[in-house]
């Protein structure tokens, strides 16, 4: 077979990308299961301007967008964000199935961003666009399954504080997070480390 054919190397998966994701993805399935309650415990805040609870939203999207940051190749970013969503829903948050298709939603809005650029960007600016469209999809599969009844400032309104929440918490969180596994050596098989896997 031609080699000519085969994806760039960098493109390529390996087994410590699915490793190291899926670990990632599982930690991240904890802190959903955790922000859940939390959101739970607080969601009489928001009674007044429901719209407002999109400000949490951000903390859900980071695996889709920290996911993408690590490994650096097509699918990290939509793998990451599923399979944080399925640990969550195996440690009991409820929403079952709805969950895991909101995680493949957010997923693939990041991983769109990623996609855009060719997998060649991975700056701040790359990741918090990526938050600010997984934050998009993360409102259309919202509004639509939850709040379609929602008078049309409700949803603009929505919609401005989720992006602005994924640009801020899943954006810049993720960046923030990479830097500091980075440090650790903890991603010494990737290309985003010093010295690490090219």
């Amino acid at each position: 077979m031609a080699t000519h054919d085969r994806p760039p190397s960098r493109l390529r998966w390996r087994t410590v990308d699915i490793v190291v994701l899926a670990t990632v993805g599982a930690v991240f399935g904890l802190v959903f299961w955790i922000w859940n309650l939390t959101f739970a415990a607080v969601s009489g805040v928001f009674a007044v301007f429901p719209p407002s609870q999109a400000v949490m939203t951000g903390v859900w999207l980071l695996p889709a967008v920290l996911g993408g940051l690590i490994a650096r190749r097509p699918g990290a970013a939509l793998f990451c964000e599923v399979a944080a969503a399925v640990v969550s829903v195996l440690l009991g948050s409820v929403g079952g199935m709805a969950i895991i298709l909101l995680g493949f939603a957010q997923g693939a809005g990041a991983e769109a961003v990623f996609a855009a650029t060719g997998y060649r960007r991975w700056g701040t600016g790359a990741a918090m666009a990526a938050g600010v469209c997984a934050g998009a999809t993360t409102t259309l599969y919202t509004l639509v399954t939850a709040y379609p009844t929602w008078p049309l400032s409700f949803m603009l309104a929505f919609g401005a504080l989720t992006a602005v929440s994924g640009a801020v918490l899943a954006g810049g969180g993720s960046v923030l997070l990479h830097k500091a596994l980075t440090r650790t050596g903890a991603l010494a098989s990737f290309r985003t480390a010093p010295g690490g896997a090219r």
